[in-house]
C-alpha cells in the first residue's frame, strides 16, 4: 500500500504500529497507534471546551517559527506532545457522527477539547478516520468538489478537499490555519526525479502556542494500493505536527517560508535528498548514508549505513533478493556492503523492525545502485545468511567476547580459530558450507573441532580447499534437549589454491565436550608409520588405540600419550575404559589410514 496524496505518498505501513517519541529531555514514550476499528482505552474525562470565536488573519511565518536543518534528532514532533494524554479525546473524536453541517460537527468535537492543541487534535483525528481518499475522483476531477460541506457529506475527497475541510474546521474552532500547496514525493515518485510544473499536493499549517506547525491529514488517513484503485484507512501519527526538518523530506511548499526551516532547502536539494518514509523515523532510525538516492559502485562495491537509537534488526533486498551483500548489525544501526554480480541499475531496499517485536519487517529506505564493474571475487556462497558476523544480537544469545568481531575471516593457510565466552547452559553446533558439491553436511561438521576450556569455546577450522565458506553456528540450552537454533554465521575466505586440509577425526557420543585432541588432528593417518597420540581426557581409567594391534596410552599431567603403528590396518579407533571395574571399552574417536 502507498499513502494517498493528490500525489499519493509511497508509504508501506502496517495495521497497528508502535510509535516512540522523544521529548527534548530525551525521555522516551511508546504508544500503540490503533487503526479505525480498534478503540484505545478511555481515561479521565476532560472539561467542556469554550464557545467559538472567529480567527484574525493569520500572520506569515517569521523567525520564531523556524527549526534548524538538518534535523537535531530530538523529537519527531515540532512541539512536545504526550499521546497518552490524548487517548480519551481521540476515542471521543472517532465516535462523533455529524454530517449535516461543518459547524455542528466542530461544535460536537470541541465538547471534549479545552486547549487549542486539543481542538486541533480532535479535528485531526476526526478527519483522518472519517474522510477517505477518493481514488475515482482523483482520476476524474470534473466530478469532484473540494468544498468543505461536500467533502463532509460525501465522506471522501483528494488532498485539496482534506486540507480545505481541515482549514475550515480550524477557523470555526478559532484556530489559525493555512492551506499550503507544493510538490510531494508520493505516488508515482521515482528516486532522483526532477519536479517541474504545478504543485501536486496540499497540506496544512496550524498556529499553536505562538508558533506555526505542519500536518498532512491526507497522508495521516491511510493508504492507496499500487494500482491506485483502492483506499484503506490506516492511521499514521507521523504526519501530525511533524518536525519541519522531517516534513521537508517529502513535502516541498511552493512558498519556501512555509518550510519553517533555517536554512531553507532549494528544490534541487529536495530532489537529490534521500526519501525516508515515516517508518524510518517511527522505528527510531536517525540517519542513513549515503544521503543521495542513487549510489555508484566503486570497484564493484556500494556501501550503506543506518544509525538508530536502540537495538534494531535489519534485512535488505537487492532486486528483490537478499543476496550479493554483507550486512552487519551494530549496537546503534547497521552497515551493508553490496557487490552486484551484474552491471547496470539495481533497486536496493532496506527493511527494519524493533529487536523485541515479532512484527513484520518494514521497508525504511530505497536506493538505486548503479554498477559499472563486477567484483567476481566477492561472489558469496548461497548458504550465507544476513546479517553476517557477531553483534549485540548474538551477545543476547550467549556468545560473548568474540575473537573475530568482523563478519569476514581471511585465512592464508586454510586454518583459522574463532573463540567466544559462552553464556551459561549453552551447547553449540557448528558447520561449514561451500558452493562446491564436494562438501556434504556431515563432512562440513567434521572440518570444525570444538575445544572447551571453562566457559570458553574455541572453534578450530581446517578448510578442505580454497574458496569462500560459510561458518554457521547453532545453539541450544543444555537443559532443553530440543533442536539446535541457528544463531549466526561468518564468511571465511581463502585464496591459496594449495590448501587441502583433511577433516578432523570422527568423534562418538562418549567423547565429552571438554576433551581435547592435541595430536593427531588429521583424520587421515599415514600408512606403515608410528603415529604419536596426545589427548586431554579426564575421569577415565584406561585409554587404548586400536589399530592392527592395541596400543595403551599412559597418563601424565592430565594428558594421555603414546604411539601407535598404522601398518596392516585401514581404520584406527581410540577407546576408553570408563572405570577400572568395567570389562568393555567405549569408542571415542575414529581415524582412517591412507591407502598404500
Amino acid at each position: 500500500f502507498v499513502q494517498p496524496g493528490c500525489q499519493v505518498s509511497k508509504e508501506p505501513c502496517k495495521q497497528t504500529q508502535a510509535l516512540t517519541s522523544y521529548s527534548n529531555e530525551g525521555t522516551q514514550m511508546t504508544v500503540e497507534i490503533h487503526p479505525k476499528d480498534t478503540t484505545p482505552q478511555l481515561f479521565k474525562k476532560l472539561s467542556f471546551g469554550k464557545g467559538f470565536q472567529r480567527t484574525e488573519a493569520p500572520r506569515p511565518p517569521g523567525k520564531k517559527d523556524l527549526h534548524a536543518y538538518p534535523w537535531d534528532k530530538s523529537s519527531l514532533k515540532s512541539m512536545p506532545v504526550d499521546l497518552q494524554q490524548f487517548e480519551k479525546l481521540d476515542a471521543y473524536a472517532l465516535k462523533v457522527n455529524v454530517k449535516n453541517s461543518v459547524e455542528e460537527l466542530v461544535k460536537a468535537l470541541l465538547k471534549q477539547a479545552r486547549t487549542d492543541l486539543e481542538k486541533v487534535r480532535a479535528i485531526w483525528m476526526w478527519v483522518c478516520h472519517h474522510i477517505e481518499y477518493d481514488v475515482v475522483g482523483y482520476h476524474n476531477k470534473s466530478q469532484l468538489s473540494s468544498k468543505p460541506i461536500d467533502v463532509l457529506q460525501m465522506g471522501k475527497s483528494i488532498c485539496e478537499g482534506y486540507a480545505g475541510l481541515f482549514e475550515h474546521m480550524c477557523s470555526i474552532a478559532g484556530i489559525q490555519c493555512m492551506k499550503l500547496s507544493g510538490h510531494s514525493k508520493g505516488n508515482g515518485y521515482k528516486m532522483g526525479q526532477t519536479f517541474t510544473g504545478d504543485s501536486d499536493h496540499t497540506w496544512n499549517a496550524v498556529y499553536l502556542d505562538g508558533r506555526w506547525h505542519l500536518l498532512d491529514s491526507t497522508w495521516g488517513s491511510g493508504a492507496v494500493d499500487d494500482s491506485f484503485t483502492k483506499f484503506t484507512f490506516r492511521y499514521n501519527e507521523f504526519y501530525f505536527l511533524t518536525h519541519p526538518a522531517l516534513f521537508i523530506n517529502n513535502h516541498f511548499p511552493d512558498n519556501s517560508n512555509w518550510q519553517l526551516l533555517k536554512p531553507t532547502l532549494t528544490l534541487k536539494d529536495f530532489e537529490n535528498n534521500m526519501l525516508h518514509n515515516s517508518n524510518f523515523y517511527t522505528l527510531g532510525l536517525l540517519t542513513a548514508h549515503p544521503e543521495t538516492a542513487v549510489i555508484q559502485t566503486v570497484n564493484g562495491k556500494a556501501s550503506v549505513s543506518v544509525d538508530c537509537r536502540s537495538a534494531t534488526l535489519f534485512t535488505f533486498k537487492l532486486k528483490g533478493r537478499d543476496e550479493h551483500g554483507l550486512m552487519t548489525l551494530k549496537k546503534h544501526g547497521m552497515k551493508l556492503d553490496i557487490y552486484p554480480q551484474k552491471t547496470g541499475s539495481h533497486k536496493l531496499q532496506i527493511f527494519a523492525k524493533p529487536s523485541k517485536a515479532s512484527d513484520v519487517y518494514n521497508c525504511v529506505l530505497e536506493y538505486v545502485v548503479e554498477c559499472k564493474s563486477v567484483d567476481k571475487a566477492m561472489r558469496f556462497p548461497k548458504d550465507l545468511h544476513q546479517p553476517v558476523g557477531p553483534s549485540w544480537f548474538t551477545e543476547r544469545q550467549g556468545f560473548l567476547r568474540p575473537s573475530h568481531p568482523d563478519p569476514v575471516i581471511h585465512t592464508n593457510d586454510g586454518r583459522c580459530s574463532v573463540t567466544f565466552t559462552l553464556g551459561k547452559d549453552i551447547s553449540v553446533l557448528a558447520s561449514l558450507h561451500s558452493d562446491s558439491s564436494s562438501l556434504t553436511e556431515d563432512m562440513g561438521r567434521r572440518h570444525i573441532m570444538q575445544i572447551h576450556r571453562g566457559n570458553q569455546i574455541e572453534l578450530k577450522i581446517h578448510l578442505p580447499h580454497a574458496g569462500n565458506f560459510v561458518l554457521k553456528i547453532y545453539a541450544r540450552k543444555k537443559s532443553d534437549p530440543g533442536n539446535y537454533d541457528y544463531i549466526f554465521n561468518y564468511l571465511i575466505t581463502c585464496l591459496n589454491t594449495e590448501v587441502k586440509w583433511p577433516a578432523f577425526p570422527q568423534s562418538y557420543s562418549k567423547w565429552v565436550e571438554d576433551y581435547e585432541i592435541l595430536e593427531p588432528l588429521s583424520s587421515l593417518l599415514p600408512a606403515n608409520r608410528n603415529v604419536q597420540f596426545k589427548l586431554k581426557m579426564h575421569g577415565i581409567a584406561k585409554v587404548l588405540v586400536q589399530a592392527e594391534n592395541a596400543y595403551p596410552l599412559t597418563q601424565s599431567r592430565g594428558y594421555w600419550e603414546g604411539t601407535c603403528n598404522t601398518s596392516g590396518c585401514r581404520e584406527v579407533f581410540v577407546m576408553v575404559h570408563e572405570n577400572a571395574n568395567h570389562s568393555f571399552y567405549s569408542h571415542v574417536l575414529k581415524y582412517e589410514v591412507e591407502s598404500q
